[in-house]
């Protein structure tokens, strides 16, 4: 049980990378948040966010130089890794166990 699980936000970013593959960076997952899951991110959340995917193994991102368009600044894109795949599969397994047999409406509190 020592294993920790992906937060909300974090299943949301990796979910992000995940359905973006190989072209996913900063702002393209903010912008899958925003237009898939009707969720705008802060750009101080997402890299936060980001870096400590990064440290938990679950995200590696690699620089690659940019071009014209960024002013000669690097893009940094993202990879799922095996680990966040199974993070975030975890976190999706707990949750279907906690809503299995309730049917919650609004208003109403079992």
């Amino acid at each position: 049980m020592g294993e920790s699980f992906a937060g909300e936000f974090e299943q949301m970013i990796l979910l992000a990378v995940a359905r973006l593959g190989p072209g996913a960076y900063g702002w393209s997952v903010a912008r899958e948040l925003e237009e898939v899951a009707g969720r705008a991110v802060s750009s101080g959340a997402l890299y936060t966010t980001l870096n400590r995917l990064e440290s938990k193994g679950w995200l590696t991102g690699r620089l690659e130089e940019g071009g014209e368009e960024r002013g000669g600044r690097p893009r940094r894109y993202l990879t799922l890794t095996p680990a966040g795949a199974t993070a975030v599969r975890r976190a999706r397994e707990a949750m279907d166990c906690l809503w299995a047999g309730l049917d919650l409406r609004p208003g109403e509190a079992r």
